[in-house]
């Protein structure tokens, strides 16, 4: 995106297997060959990555509509519906029975990307807008998803988990739990200023809006990552002072 380019954003949903070839296409631009990432399903000639969760997922495809058809695909966000734990990707990360058992309706968030000329403006913005009519459409009550810390090392990123836990974990009833539990040794000290600007911008998107971690982290060596499970009751007053129903100016990245 050059200088003078001024992007017509819009978002929809994905509708079959061209748009999901395409978001796969994207997500391998962006986790793949940008970060790194691989994983079991990863097609590298065609350069797609896919999991096996992508049958029953959708895709929020934002678009810049001022481009060539080709390249009009800059950014997404992968939803999923169900019931089942094992139908969600964070399940294998992080236990979810107790977001199951609610039987509150659930939407799981994951793979969220942006190309690269695409970050630092509006994009994630118009994602994130239209992410609060998915909400308001489907009636969800419980927004999820893994958002990550670059590295695998856990102890490097302690003072930022540490702060995590000790003021932003979720409700006793909504707290999912690690699988695999990574939670180094708390610092001797909070600096809670250093531990903010050590946290990613996704993760203080969720705070602002009134969500909090499960318990423990999870390191995913495929990713190249060490992850938290974000969890949001959109019911919470914190999450209706943010707005997260139409009107949240969020900007973030996976």
């Amino acid at each position: 995106m050059t200088a003078r380019h001024v992007p017509a954003y819009a978002v929809r949903l994905g509708r079959g297997p061209h748009d999901r070839a395409a978001a796969q296409r994207l997500r391998y631009e962006v986790f793949c060959a940008e970060m790194g990432a691989d994983g079991p399903l990863v097609d590298h000639a065609a350069r797609a990555e896919i999991d096996r969760f992508d049958d029953h997922a959708e895709h929020l495809l934002l678009e810049d509509r001022a481009v060539a058809a080709a390249d009009r695909l800059v950014g997404l966000y992968r939803v999923i519906e169900a019931q089942a734990a094992s139908d969600f990707s964070s399940s294998d990360e992080f236990d979810l029975a107790p977001l199951i058992a609610t039987r509150r309706p659930l939407l799981e968030l994951s793979r969220s990307c942006l190309r690269a000329d695409h970050r630092g403006g509006m994009a994630m913005f118009h994602l994130w807008r239209a992410l609060a009519d998915e909400i308001a459409r489907r009636g969800t009550a419980i927004l999820f998803g893994v958002a990550s810390f670059r590295g695998t090392d856990a102890g490097a990123i302690a003072l930022p988990l540490a702060h995590l836990h000790r003021h932003h974990r979720a409700p006793p009833g909504l707290r999912v739990t690690s699988r695999v539990p990574v939670q180094p040794a708390e610092p001797a000290s909070l600096d809670t200023a250093a531990a903010m600007r050590a946290t990613p911008a996704l993760i203080k998107a969720y705070l602002r809006m009134g969500g909090g971690i499960g318990q423990g982290a999870f390191v995913d060596h495929a990713f190249g990552t060490t992850d938290v499970c974000m969890v949001l009751d959109t019911a919470s007053p914190n999450a209706r002072r943010a707005s997260i129903h139409g009107r949240s100016a969020m900007r973030a990245a996976r």
